[in-house]
């Protein structure tokens, strides 16, 4: 399980999402390729080392020519003015150029709506849990700027979606979470400014209305301060609105990797987004079960709930045939999660279930020393979970590791199995 802590301090954008993210090891190589293939053209991307507040951070920017340039991003503050120039020395670039084939259809000042946009997501070189989530940042968006307007989503055509920036940032933030197989992503809060904007839609008060709506519709934590100016995007608030699946940070943590993206916008305090790879080996004494009996849901309704449980941060989830009142069958729906998502779960099993109410308790745990280990088979490399107890070792493949081989070889899964066991107790 990859769990990442997102530290929002500064605001968030989603061009920072991006750098934070390429910053923890997302492969650029991967981004370039998925870059190159969008079906639109006007735009470069580069990825570069600034210095924010004395800080090295990563820097991923979108250069666009200047038919396609995006105005909106340059909007001055009622509040002193923005500034896109950096105040720092860049080094280590790496700058891509994008090009299409394709007759670019959305001159400037042309919007894009939702299927536009979706169009283009599907014709992307990338992988499907790339693509699903770059649509289902693009859907909160759209559902915020729909709501904000008045209108129904698809009736929405908004330069802030549709804007060439806005689509590199938002793919290109799809790909690098995916890249990292990121299953878990940390939100405590998310710092937001004071005062009004002047943009597109004239005068609007910080937070603006669409980054308001997200907030509503996705309980993000917003922490509101005195600071002058827009600290949070839209895009940067679809964002965590797609990925958060916690909101509480454990009491202790062991940072295993910082990702430090850069903002563009300089203010009093350096603009900056932190990812924080945490080490799961650090394992709580004690865990949460929660349960409620449900006997009026799907068995298609329970198996998306499970399914988006464990996606989501539980540690297991299960269900047990009952009986309840009047000897109607049931089933009794049990999470096993920490502590600091468990609010988040309950959410969700209150959303996608029939329930109106769970039960919870506090359980001591007792749990064997183990880490993960590389080993070589005759069929390719294999992922072994290693447990000891009292100086005696077991050996457990990693079920996905096996399954890959086994897929992509028409292999056993029994063979693979066994000779990873085997060359592991070797080892």
């Amino acid at each position: 399980m990859s769990r990442v802590l997102l530290d929002c301090e500064s605001g968030v954008s989603g061009d920072m999402i991006v750098a934070a993210l390429i910053d923890l090891g997302a492969d650029v190589e991967v981004l370039d390729k998925a870059l190159s293939s969008m079906k639109v053209q006007g735009f470069q991307t580069k990825v570069s080392r600034v210095n924010k507040g004395g800080i090295d951070c990563c820097d991923f920017d979108v250069i666009l020519d200047a038919e396609h340039e995006n105005h909106d991003h340059d909007m001055e503050y009622l509040y002193g003015h923005l500034d896109h120039n950096h105040e720092h020395e860049h080094n280590h670039n790496h700058t891509h150029k994008h090009d299409s084939a394709e007759v670019h259809r959305h001159h400037h000042g042309e919007h894009r709506n939702l299927d536009d946009v979706y169009s283009i997501i599907n014709a992307l070189d990338i992988t499907e849990n790339a693509r699903d989530l770059a649509k289902k940042i693009f859907y909160i968006l759209a559902e915020a700027e729909a709501k904000a307007h008045g209108k129904e989503i698809q009736e929405v055509h908004f330069h802030e979606v549709g804007a060439i920036d806005s689509i590199v940032d938002i793919v290109a933030a799809a790909v690098c979470f995916d890249n990292l197989k990121i299953d878990s992503v940390i939100v405590p809060s998310i710092s937001e400014g004071s005062g009004s904007v002047r943009c597109q839609h004239g005068i609007l008060p910080v937070p603006v209305p669409a980054v308001m709506n997200i907030a509503t519709n996705y309980k993000l934590p917003i922490k509101l301060t005195k600071r002058k100016g827009e600290l949070i995007t839209p895009t940067g608030a679809a964002f965590v609105a797609a990925v958060m699946s916690e909101k509480n940070v454990p009491d202790v943590i062991v940072p295993k990797k910082i990702g430090i993206g850069a903002g563009k916008r300089e203010y009093e305090q350096a603009s900056m987004v932190r990812a924080i790879l945490l080490d799961e080996e650090v394992e709580s004494e004690y865990i949460w079960k929660i349960e409620c009996n449900i006997d009026d849901s799907t068995g298609e309704e329970l198996g998306y709930v499970a399914e988006k449980l464990m996606k989501k941060g539980a540690r297991d989830v299960y269900y047990t045939p009952i009986f309840m009142k009047k000897n109607r069958p049931a089933w009794l729906l049990s999470v096993i999660c920490d502590e600091q998502n468990m609010t988040y779960l309950e959410d969700i099993i209150f959303a996608d279930t029939t329930t109106i109410g769970v039960r919870k308790q506090k359980m001591a745990r007792r749990v064997l020393a183990r880490k993960i280990v590389d080993v070589e088979t005759k069929y390719g490399m294999v992922q072994v979970k290693v447990c000891e107890n009292g100086g005696e070792k077991k050996y457990y493949p990693e079920y996905e590791s096996v399954a890959k081989i086994a897929r992509e070889g028409d292999i056993s899964l029994r063979d693979i199995y066994i000779d990873a066991v085997k060359n592991a107790k070797e080892d």
